[in-house]
Formats: C-alpha cells, structure tokens, sequence
C-alpha cells in the first residue's frame, strides 16, 4: 500500500512513491542473478512500495527487483481481480514444484507485447520473508504458482523468453531491440 500523508484537518490522503524504470529485454542486466536481501529495512519497505506503485502503474500482477535495476531476492506479485491483495516475497525460495505441469500463455512487464506458452508446475509451495520480515510459507496453485516462478526466475537472471525456441528467441530480439530504437526517435 503507498504511504500515507496528512492532508487538511488531520484526514490522510494517499500518495504514490516515485515509479520505478522497468528494463526491457534484451537489456543484460536483466541476466543478473540476484543476490539476498541483508535486512528488512528502511530501504527494502520503500523499494517494495515503489515496485508495486510501478507494477500497478505498468497492469503487471508481477514484479521482481531485478526487473527495475535492484539486484536483490524481491518480489512483488498481486494477482487479484481488484489489484488489492499485494504479496511480497523476500529471499524467496521454492520448497516444492508439483511434478504436474501445464503449458500456459505469459507475458512480461520486461516484453511488452509479448505474450507465449511456457511450461509450469501447476503448484508450488515457497518460504519467503514478508514486508515486515517474518518468515511464511506460501503453498499456491494456478495462476498464482505461475506467477511466482516467473517472477523467481527473473531473480535468477533468466527472462521468460528462455523458455522458447531459438527462433523465436530472435525474433522477439529483434523486435523488442527496434521497439527500443524507435521509442529514443520519438
């Protein structure tokens, strides 16, 4: 949730901290792999209100913080109809992947405009840190399960395109690498 500021006669008002630069594919640093988070402080809880403004701002039910140039273990995901449940992973780690799979349509914040079938455990069981720094265990299905390994995978330094063919892989390269040059024409 963004932080509160009193506005007039002691009321609160809501604003949203500054959006983060999501990177695009084919930008190397979205290969970094990222390392633990050391604290759960200060600096963390602003980065992670950050993400999700950014992630709200961009429709994206994810977003790890190798996606925004942070290369630490921190995801924000929120998969909800209305955008109102935010679950926050820190130094997330998959305890169990169901052996079942299935082939589901995805895209990223990362490549815009593309969107393919990439194979995933139906269901995972994940330890996190939460916001406040308390350890959970999170057992998902579904979308949910699907979400958390792509966005796992980011802080892996793999982007889902990986998953796809060779081919493919190049031409969404290119793609994505001519989107760019005519974006800094504009």
């Amino acid at each position: 949730m963004p932080p509160h500021t009193p506005a007039e006669g002691g009321e609160y008002r809501m604003t949203a901290p500054p959006l983060l630069t999501i990177l695009r594919y084919p930008d190397p640093r979205l290969h970094t792999v990222a390392q633990p988070v050391q604290a759960v402080d200060e600096r963390i809880r602003a980065l992670i209100e950050r993400m999700l403004a950014t992630m709200y701002d961009a429709n994206g039910i994810g977003l790890a913080a190798t996606q925004v140039d942070v290369h630490e273990r921190l995801v924000v995901i929120d998969v909800s109809e209305e955008r109102n449940q935010p679950l926050v992973l820190i130094n997330p780690v998959i305890e169990w992947a169901s052996p079942e799979t299935r082939k589901g349509e995805e895209g990223c914040l990362s490549v815009p405009g593309i969107y393919d079938g990439v194979e995933r455990s139906i269901a995972v069981k994940v330890r996190a840190l939460d916001g406040a720094g308390q350890s959970r265990v999170i057992e998902a299905e579904g979308l949910l399960a699907v979400c958390i390994q792509h966005e796992m995978d980011h802080l892996m330094g793999k982007v889902f395109v990986e998953y796809l063919s060779p081919l493919k892989q190049g031409r969404i390269k290119t793609k994505m690498v001519k989107a760019q040059r005519e974006a800094t024409r504009a």
